[in-house]
């Protein structure tokens, strides 16, 4: 009897084996765990870039808080004619004078600081001025947080608060008011270090001194500040075993958090005057 073709091709049909069933499961497994793993790694350096520019912002505005409070300490006015009232119209033959108000001490600090206490502290005289569109003179200075006009002196201190046990906790600023605020968050340590000038006039030696080894006559001598701080993120990253210079300049394993350091150096300006007027 001649085989119809359907039963023939039925016949010819069959399935995958055992072998190569196990050799295509196996090819699929291989590939979704080279997928998988691209798609870990690639979403981990996505997220420590990522992290390390919200570190770096962060920092970028303390710095730049600290800066801008640092380049006005000291700063005071200049009466142009101070032997006189301020009703009297001022001459040119006037003698002048900067006028330092009572209680104003332009840096200071603490390394470890109490809870009335900063580790950073910055002050400059505040007085109005005349200015365009105001019929009253105005003050443009404003402390750390935005605040101070009707103060006689701005003062701005900065802290670290950092629980017991924490890695990292946030800067603050005290403000003319005495009210406190946190600037930043992230942050595993915050360092002063002040640059004092000795020597006689003509060869001045600059030394770094900190907080509590200064004086209260070495303070006028202070002529810069160097701020460090030292960023942590939140990320858990793989042990690496790498080392970094951390803000009391030592070399210390990085652990499995991102670490950052910055340092930003300010000169201090008026510095070096006796309290009370001088001519």
């Amino acid at each position: 009897m001649r085989r119809t073709p359907a039963l023939h091709s039925k016949r010819r049909q069959r399935g995958l084996t055992l072998l190569e069933l196990l050799v295509g499961l196996t090819i699929g497994l291989m590939t979704i765990t080279v997928a998988i793993g691209t798609l870990m790694i690639s979403r981990q350096v996505s997220g420590t870039t990522s992290e390390a520019s919200q570190l770096q912002q962060q920092a970028a505005q303390a710095l730049r808080t600290i800066g801008q409070q640092a380049r006005q300490a000291g700063s005071l006015r200049l009466n142009l004619a101070y032997a006189k009232d301020s009703a009297q119209a001022v001459d040119l033959a006037d003698p002048v004078a900067f006028e330092l108000p009572a209680g104003m001490t332009t840096v200071s600090g603490r390394d470890t600081p109490s809870a009335s206490e900063d580790q950073l502290t910055l002050a400059y005289q505040n007085y109005t001025e005349e200015v365009v569109g105001s019929a009253t003179p105005q003050s443009q200075f404003r402390d750390c947080l935005g605040q101070g006009k009707d103060a006689s002196v701005i003062r701005s201190g900065f802290s670290l608060d950092k629980a017991a046990g924490a890695t990292s906790g946030e800067l603050e600023c005290k403000g003319s008011d005495g009210i406190t605020q946190p600037v930043i968050e992230n942050v595993a340590d915050f360092r002063v270090r002040f640059v004092e000038q000795t020597g006689s006039f003509g060869s001045p030696a600059m030394r770094y001194r900190t907080a509590d080894s200064l004086t209260a006559a070495e303070w006028p001598r202070i002529q810069a500040i160097e701020v460090c701080l030292e960023m942590e993120g939140s990320e858990n990253l793989p042990e690496s075993g790498q080392l970094y210079l951390n803000c009391a300049n030592q070399s210390v394993a990085r652990g499995t958090r991102l670490r950052m350091v910055l340092r930003s150096t300010y000169q201090i300006r008026s510095q070096g005057r006796p309290s009370g007027v001088q001519p």
